[in-house]
């Protein structure tokens, strides 16, 4: 079962739940999992911040019988799975390989990041509004006044207004490693900007993820029609338990409409590597599926490619 936020022929964005006729096999694989799937929209629940204000258990309900007609799998555009009030948050240095990347390309305070690592407290920040994020195929950004650029694939975690953990999906937590590089307080620059953040393509319900902490992930960046870089891991390797970023995440904050939290990468090419406008950024973790945008430079060529994919 996938939560997935959609709009069927042109209309407003919709919320359903897809079941395949393959069992799963499809969103294990990676592949499109909207083939094979009957989609039935939420009566209960018109946008995916409305249900995330509800208890875990209404939500798992909701989800069992969700009560709309089917709609046909083929008529459906795919939109990211965050809408509302609901925010993305998220979680810097949970990897050992993200803080040797994060020392190796800071100019004057290497330290900060090992510091971090192994701190109580872990690194939270903000990284997008529901409206900015990016969904599958839609373009993700490099800063113009950036030189080095890179994708940070990351488990995101969906939770409900409560901290509950709902789901999971794929988030790509994209960083100017060159502005990030020269002062740590130039962080927000670094990762909120338009274009800067994609989530999706959907929702995988905790209850059918029976560990976290066993997925792996994959990275694809083609060039030309040629492989630029690629790389693997898993989840094995996150150095924060989840409950435990979560905890922090709310413990003096307010999330209404939900909230969702990426745990930070484990994957980050080597400097000097850097993105170019025309890449092709794959995302793939196991029991969740594959995450494909292409990129872009600059705000002004965001906007120009989702004008042309409207009018397509």
């Amino acid at each position: 079962m996938r939560l997935i936020r959609f709009r069927l022929d042109g209309g407003e964005p919709m919320v359903g739940v897809a079941a395949d006729a393959t069992a799963g096999a499809a969103v294990d694989q990676g592949a499109d999992a909207t083939s094979a799937a009957v989609i039935t929209p939420l009566v209960a629940a018109s946008t995916l911040a409305d249900l995330l204000a509800k208890p875990l258990s209404r939500i798992r309900e909701i989800c069992a019988d969700p009560g709309g007609e089917a709609v046909p799998e083929g008529d459906i555009e795919v939109l990211a799975p965050v809408d509302g009030r609901t925010e993305v948050w998220a979680a810097g240095v949970t990897y050992e390989r993200s803080r040797t990347a994060r020392m190796a390309e800071s100019e004057d305070s290497a330290d900060i990041y090992d510091r971090v690592y192994a701190a109580d407290r872990p690194e939270l920040f903000f990284k997008s509004a529901a409206w900015r994020v990016s969904g599958p195929g839609d373009p993700v950004s490099v800063r113009a006044d950036s030189t080095i650029d890179v994708p940070e694939p990351e488990l995101a975690v969906v939770l409900n207004y409560a901290g509950d953990v709902v789901g999971y999906t794929i988030c790509n937590d994209m960083s100017s490693r060159s502005i990030e590089g020269q002062n740590p307080l130039y962080l927000p620059q670094a990762k909120i900007y338009l274009g800067g953040c994609a989530v999706g393509p959907w929702i995988r319900p905790a209850w059918e993820i029976p560990d976290p902490y066993a997925l792996a992930i994959g990275l694809t960046i083609t060039r030309g029609g040629q492989i630029a870089w690629e790389g693997s891991s898993s989840t094995s390797g996150l150095h924060r338990r989840i409950d435990e970023l979560t905890g922090y995440l709310f413990r003096e904050d307010d999330f209404p409409g939900g909230a969702v939290l990426s745990t930070g990468t484990s994957l980050v090419p080597d400097l000097p590597f850097t993105l170019q406008a025309g890449d092709e950024i794959r995302v793939k973790i196991s029991g969740i599926g594959e995450l494909v945008n292409p990129v872009v430079r600059g705000k002004a060529a965001v906007a120009a490619a989702v004008r042309a994919r409207v009018s397509a």
